[in-house]
C-alpha cells in the first residue's frame, strides 16, 4: 500500500502561496476589465459624455454667470478685505471654468446658452441688472430672481456685504447640489472632475462666508 506523502511545512507554505496568487491574479484581471464609474452604473469616459454631462455645463455656464454678475456689483462698495479676496478668488475661478465648459458644448455641437452677463453686455435699455435676468432660467438651484439682484443692487452700502454674503452662500449651495448630480450621473471624466473642484472649492467658500458672518 502506497501512504500519501505527509505535508511539510515547506509544502504547506507553497500551497498557500500558490493560492494566494492565483486569488491575486483573478482579482487583478477582474479589476482590470472595469472602467471606473461615478455611481457604479455609468462608465466614466475620457472622450464621451451624455445628457447629464451637457445639462450640466449648459446650466453651471448660467449659474457662474449670475456669481460673476454678483462680484460685478462689489466694484466701487466699501467691503471689509476678506470680502473683497473672495469676490476676486470667485472671479478668478468661475470665468475660466465657464470657457471650459463653453468649449465642451461647442464640441459636442450643443448651444451654449444666454447669460444674464450676455444680456447686460448687449447694451439693452435696462433700469438695473435684475432686468438682465428676463427671459432666463431662474429655478437652477440657488439661481437669484431679477428682483433679488435689484434688492442687492440698490441695498445701501451698510447693508450691502451681508446680503452679498448670505446671497453668496445660497447661491454656492445650489453650484454644489448641481455639481453632485453631475457626480452622480455623468460620464465625461473632466466634467466630472469640474464637479468635484466645484464641490471642493465652494464648500470651502461657504465656510468662509460662515465665518465672515459669525454664524
Amino acid at each position: 500500500m502506497r501512504f500519501p506523502r505527509p505535508i511539510t511545512p515547506l509544502r504547506r507554505s507553497a500551497r498557500i502561496l500558490g493560492t494566494l496568487t492565483l486569488g491575486l491574479a483573478l482579482t487583478l484581471t477582474a479589476c482590470g476589465n472595469d472602467e471606473p464609474a461615478n455611481d457604479g452604473s455609468t462608465k466614466v469616459s475620457e472622450t464621451d459624455h451624455n445628457d447629464a454631462d451637457v445639462a450640466f455645463a449648459t446650466d453651471m455656464i448660467q449659474h457662474h454667470a449670475q456669481a460673476l454678475s454678483m462680484v460685478d456689483l462689489t466694484v466701487d462698495r466699501t467691503l471689509d478685505p476678506e470680502v473683497q479676496q473672495l469676490a476676486d478668488d470667485i472671479r478668478e475661478a468661475q470665468g475660466p471654468e465657464i470657457e471650459t465648459m463653453s468649449d465642451w458644448l461647442q464640441e459636442w455641437d450643443e448651444e451654449i446658452p444666454e447669460t444674464m452677463r450676455d444680456h447686460s453686455n448687449a447694451g439693452h435699455d435696462m433700469e438695473g441688472m435684475g432686468d438682465s435676468m428676463d427671459g432666463l432660467d431662474s429655478d437652477m438651484p440657488g439661481m437669484m430672481s431679477g428682483d433679488d439682484f435689484d434688492e442687492l443692487e440698490n441695498a445701501p452700502d451698510s447693508e450691502f456685504q451681508t446680503m452679498w454674503l448670505e446671497m453668496m452662500k445660497e447661491h454656492h449651495e445650489g453650484a454644489i447640489e448641481m455639481a453632485q448630480t453631475e457626480q452622480d450621473a455623468g460620464k465625461f471624466a473632466d466634467a466630472l472632475s469640474l464637479a468635484e473642484s466645484i464641490v471642493t472649492a465652494q464648500e470651502a467658500e461657504i465656510e468662509q462666508i460662515d465665518q465672515l458672518l459669525g454664524s
